[in-house]
């Protein structure tokens, strides 16, 4: 940070990012080096016998083998310098690096006589133009795997420097200062990322809204890192020292509660959580219809949790293409009805309990089940969650649009995607429900989901509402950029939402997105390490945990860390901290913090119960005790507005997880009761 400037342009690189790759180039070219000087040992005294045969084979050779040892001498000296300057100073400290750009332009030109070299050996081992015969195998099979070696080292260099390519690399921040060029250039970014997902998910573009999602997530993408001047190993560095910068947040933080002596706001008694809740809210039924989100997952599913049996156990639910019914419940599921037979497998309910199913995946349309469970005198429909690329454009459609439904706000604002695609799937819904509603008048409706089909099921349940004002809504891991703050409050008395650990998607909108963007900007300019010491300490931090020296050690200034800052203090930090290092870089975050892609912020809707792993302290770290597993309370939306980069964000999302994260509960819960009774 900022982007290395090379030939004129901007590139998606750093000039800290070479260390690794000039250290393990370097490596390999030390090993080519010894392997052509013991050739050139052996083959040298050779090649003056080939003026039998013609002179210039044994010149060229000697040319050939002389070239390449020099070449191969120069390029190592030539990446330990590289390495060496690149590793210099903190991210920010580009002045420690200036001699990065042209030492890179030298190794790129000398691309050129490597080439014509390795043309060279091409010819001779390969070609048979070069009338000079190796007799020594090792010298042949050592020649013949460099030339082959440096063929895909050359196609890799070319690879990397398309991949570090920016298309809008020659544009310089310092022609951006004024409105219209800033939107000129948002423009350009914006058309940038729609060719891109045009050309890249070709197949979407036939979707009748493919071509407005591509322009959709194009606009998010070049709202959030427009100007900011970030290439992406800067932001792999900025959340690992986001981890550090947390931890150490959340250390302080219990020492506060305890000098306190505050009451823990978790706690293990699932009677207590529950003491002050409708019935109907239970982890009981919660467990019983993530089971029912779950099947709604169809048979990627199956196949995704037994990777060597899934087949088998799909077999025998599968329906032959000949045995298919004309007037079938199923829509557009394939010939075998695959969807459908993951669907009851996983839900263990016979084809005569499921009303309907719909397994249209488009974008902005999500493949959706009812179901009649004569059990609980309910009509289920299960949303499916995000599991194709469809699915994403669909979550990544994440600007807000007014929301309209009977008992909100006027100013109410949702999730744009997933609005759409509850409009969607209304049109179909709505004809289902009259005719399952016809047969089983006494039946409550019930709505569930997980991901993308949680927050799609809670505004249809606010649609469906007038018509069904008993309904409920069970959600699992709901997206927290969703609906407005007061259709939230006033989604808590009919949707149930929970929420396992660190979950990575409960904290996700557009909102806390620019919020990481601009923590990760002032966490880079807090820090004293070079970037691949931030690297190493991550792989270091993954295998064994973030250690408390850290903590301290990582910063310039511990003490800046304290306090959050609002946006405008932000600004005002980083300003002062970037003086030094460009006025691009000045101009880059005086703006930074006054976008917003949207306007509306959104947060999660119901009544969320958040259920953590609990704590093992003391003597529990070392021997297995009885104690809960889990504990959990009663969050509230303000709760999941930042995101949190911890090691199982991503895990903790899984719908397996989080149904064995409630099973666990109440098992547990189970066996404290049997020993209460003995």
């Amino acid at each position: 940070m900022p982007a290395l400037r090379l030939l004129g342009r901007k590139w998606l690189a750093a000039s800290d990012d070479l260390v690794f790759p000039s250290i393990f180039e370097l490596l390999f070219r030390f090993v080519w080096l010894v392997l052509i000087a013991l050739v050139v040992e052996v083959l040298y005294p050779v090649t003056w016998q080939c003026q039998s045969e013609g002179w210039q084979g044994g010149a060229f050779v000697r040319l050939y083998l002389c070239g390449t040892l020099t070449l191969q001498a120069a390029l190592m000296l030539l990446l330990a310098a590289l390495a060496q300057q690149s590793a210099r100073g903190t991210i920010t400290d580009i002045d420690v690096r200036k001699m990065v750009s042209p030492l890179l332009l030298f190794k790129v030109l000398l691309v050129f006589p490597e080439t014509a070299l390795n043309v060279m050996g091409t010819m001779w081992m390969f070609c048979e133009v070069i009338q000079c015969s190796v007799e020594d195998k090792f010298s042949s099979i050592v020649i013949q795997s460099i030339v082959l070696f440096n063929w895909v080292q050359l196609a890799l260099t070319v690879f990397g420097l398309f991949m570090v390519f920016d298309p809008l690399g020659s544009v310089n921040y310092g022609d951006m200062q004024d409105t219209p060029n800033q939107v000129r250039h948002h423009r350009k970014v914006t058309g940038l990322w729609s060719r891109r997902f045009r050309w890249a998910f070709c197949w979407l573009k036939r979707d009748e809204h493919g071509k407005e999602a591509f322009q959709q997530v194009a606009a998010l993408l070049s709202a959030l890192f427009r100007s900011t001047d970030l290439v992406p190993s800067d932001v792999v560095a900025g959340c690992v020292l986001l981890r550090v910068r947390q931890k150490r947040e959340t250390r302080e933080m219990r020492r506060i509660q305890m000098l306190n002596d505050e009451e823990p706001i978790y706690t293990t008694d699932v009677n207590k959580i529950f003491s002050e809740t409708p019935p109907w809210m239970n982890l009981e039924d919660a467990l019983y219809y993530l089971r029912l989100s779950i099947a709604a997952y169809g048979w990627p599913y199956v196949l995704y949790r037994h990777c060597f049996t899934g087949f088998c156990k799909l077999a025998r639910h599968l329906t032959c293409c000949c045995c298919r019914p004309k007037n079938s419940i199923v829509t557009d599921d394939n010939c075998c009805l695959c969807n459908f037979a993951g669907v009851k497998y996983m839900s263990k309910l016979h084809a005569d309990d499921i009303i309907f199913a719909s397994f249209n995946n488009r974008v902005f349309e999500l493949p959706f089940c009812v179901i009649a469970d004569h059990e609980r005198e309910s009509i289920v429909v299960a949303v499916r969650g995000s599991i194709s690329l469809r699915d994403i454009f669909t979550d990544f459609t994440a600007g807000s649009e007014r929301f309209e439904a009977d008992g909100l706000p006027e100013d109410t604002a949702a999730h744009k995607g997933m609005s759409m695609g509850a409009a969607k799937m209304l049109k179909r819904l709505l004809p289902v429900l009259d005719r399952a509603f016809q047969q089983y008048s006494h039946y409550d409706l019930i709505l569930t989901g997980h991901s993308l089909g949680a927050g799609v099921a809670v505004l249809v349940a606010l649609k469906l509402r007038p018509r069904y004002p008993h309904l409920k809504v069970f959600a699992f891991s709901t997206p927290a950029g969703l609906i407005s703050r007061e259709a939230a409050r006033f989604t808590e008395s009919f949707v149930m939402t929970v929420g396992v650990g660190d979950d990575l998607v409960m904290r996700l909108s557009v909102h806390s997105i620019e919020n990481l963007r601009t923590k990760i900007i002032q966490t880079i300019h807090a820090t004293k390490l070079p970037k691949y010491r931030i690297m190493l300490n991550g792989f270091g931090y993954a295998l064994f945990g973030v250690p408390a020296r850290d903590l301290e050690s990582t910063w310039r200034r511990p003490e800046q860390l304290e306090a959050h800052h609002s946006d405008d203090s932000a600004d005002a930090l980083l300003v002062h901290s970037v003086s030094t290092v460009s006025a691009e870089a000045a101009l880059v975050s005086r703006d930074v913090f006054a976008r917003r892609f949207s306007s509306a912020r959104l947060f999660t809707p119901g009544r969320i119960l958040h259920i953590v792993r609990r704590k093992r302290m003391g003597i529990e770290k070392k021997v297995r005790t009885a104690e809960p597993t889990y504990e959990m309370r009663w969050a509230c939306a303000e709760d999941f507005m930042e995101l949190q980069v911890m090691p199982r964000m991503l895990l903790d999302h899984l719908p397996e997880n989080v149904h064995r994260t409630i099973r666990t509960v109440l098992d547990e819960r189970h066996r404290y009761r049997l020993t209460q009774t003995v």
